[in-house]
């Protein structure tokens, strides 16, 4: 028998579901204590424990003796196998869903709230039920019900169609959202909510694929702001609606064939300068809602896995910028494991090093197209080209946000993405080196506001260390091999311009034919003139 216990006070006995009470007998006296277990619904495992103790006879305020009585503590229990099977539940409730719901951004990003109310929420126009009924976007409301009477064509009778198929298909949609966001929600409201933001969402891309905003008389910024609002984590609304929009709306390909040209157009990115004679940053702006849009080979609508449609436009947006599955750069199983850690800071220490970045040379390449190729003692970092303007933020930022959600299973490819090119750019000179070359197209003013947008997307990521782990090696091999760097520093310094070049070939010239001249002057054979002037010295 045990002599010492580890309990310390009825606190603890509480806590270990051991319940304190009066003990039932009339008679008792102070040896009367037992000890009872509880067993419920012929369960091996005790719902809770009974402790009796006796109150023995005592004088009251007023005087009086009163017998021993029994008052009882009566404290409900939180069972013991409530919380094994919640436990045991927890495993499924992250893994049971197929796919990620439409969710609030998480917790961890929260922290800052003029930061949080500048890039994750809406500016003009609330799509879904996260944002619904603010007064903020009153505006907004009076222009998504614009955009649906185009959409239905001013019919009445389109409209009830529509309300009438949404509400066949309400449970199906009620899944695609987590269940506090549309717990305040009704089934009528939520249908009518989704019908006229579809709507509204499907004429709007519509309306900036073809350019027709001038006719419905919607000011260009509000434009401008609701083509960043789309593209916000909370701002989502489920694909399968739009789906199923476009296939009751009688112009199923002009609408789906807008969705791959709106795309298209913050994807992709102007061919170099060479190839194009004209170039206005105009053409890349958010700003710019007077657009046209950019001739490129249709996007594939799939998700991330590549299986049916994807989850919303933001989902959508990320598998285009980082292309098929198969396409992204992960390091080969077979070779031994390497380092994580990397010694170099920016791009002006690769290029002291001999590594030059260079533009990808392929016509439709994405983020993950990155690559490093060796060239005798030199090294060239291919990237693919990106253009920053007043969208890339919150575009990038929301982004990560998604890949983020618990549910949401994913190789954390614009979060890798993110914290590579992060480790590129330190500063102004940085950017600049990369503009030079083709791969930063600089839209907001100056490089160094270019550098600040990247450094705060950067700051605190987790990238996936598989992702671009052999490009990052090689870089580091060549990084840390010094004779490298001094050939690399030497043509650095003598052939970065034409004119340091003709200096050190001239130079280098001079030298040769000095060289020529001395050893002429020394070794060359004795002329006519040097015989008769030692035969004179000699008489």
């Amino acid at each position: 028998m045990h002599t010492w216990q580890s309990y310390r006070n009825v606190q603890e006995l509480r806590a270990a579901s051991i319940h304190v009470e009066r003990s039932k007998e009339k008679g008792s006296c102070l040896s009367d204590i037992s000890f009872t277990t509880l067993i419920v619904d012929d369960s091996t495992r005790p719902k809770f424990l009974k402790l009796n103790i006796l109150r023995e006879a005592s004088e009251t305020s007023s005087g009086v003796t009163e017998d021993a009585q029994t008052n009882s503590i009566s404290i409900e229990s939180t069972t013991l196998e409530a919380n094994i099977d919640a436990v045991m539940e927890a495993r499924n409730k992250v893994t049971l869903s197929p796919a990620p719901k439409i969710q609030k951004v998480i917790f961890l990003l929260r922290d800052n709230e003029d930061f949080f109310q500048k890039h994750y929420e809406p500016k003009a126009v609330s799509l879904g039920p996260i944002h619904h009924g603010n007064a903020r976007y009153q505006l907004g409301e009076n222009y998504k019900l614009v955009l649906t009477y185009e959409f239905v064509k001013g019919s009445k009778e389109k409209i009830n169609y529509l309300y009438k198929m949404i509400g066949e298909k309400i449970n199906e949609l009620k899944d695609c959202f987590e269940k506090g966001v549309i717990e305040n929600c009704d089934d009528e409201s939520l249908i009518w909510m989704l019908l006229v933001d579809g709507c509204a969402t499907l004429q709007y891309i519509y309306c900036a694929a073809n350019s027709k905003f001038e006719d419905l008389n919607i000011k260009p910024d509000s434009v401008a702001f609701t083509q960043q609002d789309l593209f916000l984590l909370e701002n989502q609304l489920p694909y399968r609606l739009l789906k199923w929009l476009m296939s009751w709306s009688g112009n199923e390909a002009d609408l789906k064939q807008s969705i791959i040209d709106y795309i298209n157009w913050h994807v992709n990115v102007p061919l170099p300068e060479d190839q194009l004679p004209v170039f206005s940053c105009r053409w890349l702006s958010s700003l710019s809602w007077n657009w046209s849009p950019c001739q490129s080979s249709n996007i594939l609508l799939v998700n991330g896995n590549g299986n049916g449609d994807p989850i919303h436009l933001l989902d959508l947006l990320r598998t285009c910028l980082l292309g098929k599955p198969q396409q992204r750069s992960h390091p080969d199983p077979k070779k031994p494991k390497v380092q994580t850690w990397h010694s170099y800071r920016n791009v002006q220490e690769l290029r002291a090093a001999g590594i030059h970045v260079e533009r990808s040379k392929k016509k439709q390449s994405c983020l993950s197209d990155i690559s490093l190729t060796k060239f005798g003692c030199l090294g060239y970092l291919w990237l693919p080209p990106i253009s920053v303007d007043d969208s890339t933020k919150p575009k990038f930022l929301n982004l990560i946000a998604y890949e983020m959600c618990l549910d949401f299973k994913n190789d954390f490819g614009i979060t890798s993405y993110i914290s590579f090119l992060d480790s590129l750019i330190d500063e102004s000179s940085d950017v600049k080196m990369l503009r030079k070359a083709g791969i930063l197209y600089n839209c907001l003013g100056s490089d160094d506001e270019v550098a600040q947008v990247f450094n705060e997307i950067g700051k605190d990521l987790v990238p996936n260390i598989k992702i671009y782990s052999d490009v990052k090696s090689q870089i580091q091999d060549l990084y840390k091999k010094q004779c490298r760097t001094w050939i690399a520093q030497f043509f650095h310094d003598h052939f970065s311009s034409p004119w340091t070049s003709l200096a050190f070939v001239g130079a280098l010239l001079a030298l040769i034919l000095t060289i020529i001249q001395t050893n002429y002057a020394v070794n060359s054979p004795p002329g006519p003139c040097d015989n008769f002037c030692k035969n004179f010295t000699r008489n």
